[in-house]
């Protein structure tokens, strides 16, 4: 039985990313020995685990000493593979989840102010996360991203040969997110957000408010064709500053926001449309998941999931996420079509099972191993 290690710093069952982890984990489990090297964990039904200490003062220290001491603990297990869902150094195979850190920051460099561009390259936190990108990209063998578009922002910041990176998109599940939901609990969720029957319910579901492009949104109510259009915000954050700019554009009685839910196809079923106009997302699993709820989506280009939209079909594409009149435009022409697109959205997920996704990665662990076996 070969002995596969994951890596993940803190593992819940919740998240996106650890749900994708266990069902490839429970794929693989049947003919492997796996442990997961972690800082935190949920316990989860099969999984064993390792405690990974870390510095809890600051991100920096946070990051610098779960890779020194992961790196350490790897080193002594000698595994068969190696899975890093972490920007770590020491892994046979490292899922990009996370993106392109170069990338981010040279979008950054295009909407911040001068002091802030600055900053970059004093801040300590950028300069360890960049070595480290610098470090994986070069010299893990084998890499996923989970987008053409982190692919291709690999290869133009870190020259990494193409052949090295395959394309894996994030899986959704089918069951869990379906349009059937609709009629289990629209009607009951608008009614707890005091949401009217016919209004026009835009769902923006993520954290970190000023990334995933909530200030464009909120700019953009004014331009709305309708003025029964509210908004529902799903995620963790600082929400002040923004109930301040729906107020400055007498948008403060349409916006609703709400934390993380772990009931969120809930929420799903009582939205119209999904939109994210996000200034860099590497695949937004949201927007996948109100695809497969029967949603369609408006989203900027800059978001992976954008590869898995066809302009006018699922919903739409806006190519600036800045671009306020332009995604109420794309809004309204969903707002018209919402039946129609939205079945088309389920169409498309359901090529993206999360069973799929995670069947393509064993295939990539599977390479891996039997390439250091025949060594």
């Amino acid at each position: 039985m070969k002995k596969l290690i994951f890596i993940k710093k803190r593992f819940s069952i919740y998240g996106g990313g650890e749900n994708y982890m266990k069902t490839l984990i429970d794929r693989l489990r049947a003919d492997h020995e796996i442990t997961v090297f972690s800082n935190k964990w949920t316990a989860a039904d099969g999984i064993g685990f390792e405690h990974i200490p870390i510095s809890s003062s600051g991100s920096f220290l946070s990051t610098a000493t779960f890779n020194r001491n992961v790196c350490k603990r790897v080193e002594r297990a000698k595994a068969d593979c190696t899975i890093s869902f972490e920007r770590t150094t020491c892994q046979d195979i490292y899922r990009a989840g996370e993106g392109c850190h170069a990338e981010w920051l040279e979008i950054r460099s295009r909407t911040e102010p001068l002091f802030k561009r600055l900053s970059f390259k004093a801040n300590p936190l950028h300069i360890l996360l960049l070595n480290l990108e610098r470090d994986f990209f070069s010299n893990t063998k084998h890499i996923v991203a989970n987008s053409k578009m982190v692919k291709d922002h690999i290869i133009k910041h870190y020259a990494v040969p193409g052949e090295r990176i395959a394309v894996i998109y994030n899986g959704v599940d089918l069951l869990r997110f379906t349009p059937e939901n609709k009629e289990r609990w629209k009607e009951e969720v608008r009614e707890s957000l005091s949401v009217p029957k016919d209004a026009k319910l835009l769902l923006f579901v993520g954290s970190g408010f000023k990334r995933k492009g909530l200030k464009t949104l909120i700019e953009s109510i004014p331009f709305m064709r309708r003025s029964d259009t509210r908004v529902l915000v799903i995620g963790k954050g600082d929400s002040s500053a923004y109930r301040s700019l729906a107020e400055q554009h007498n948008a403060g009685d349409r916006i609703i926001f709400l934390e993380p839910r772990k009931d969120i196809e809930r929420l799903y079923a009582a939205a119209d449309l999904f939109v994210l106009p996000t200034l860099y997302d590497p695949f937004s699993n949201a927007t996948l998941e109100a695809m497969a709820a029967g949603v369609p989506v408006v989203t900027s280009g800059n978001n992976g999931v954008a590869e898995l939209v066809e302009d006018g079909r699922e919903g739409f594409i806006i190519n600036d996420p800045l671009d306020t009149k332009g995604l109420a435009e794309k809004a309204a022409l969903c707002l018209d079509n919402t039946a129609s697109m939205g079945a088309k959205a389920r169409e498309k997920a359901e090529g993206f099972s999360i069973e799929r996704a995670a069947s393509a990665f064993a295939e990539t662990v599977k390479q891996v191993t039997d390439l250091k076996g025949a060594a």
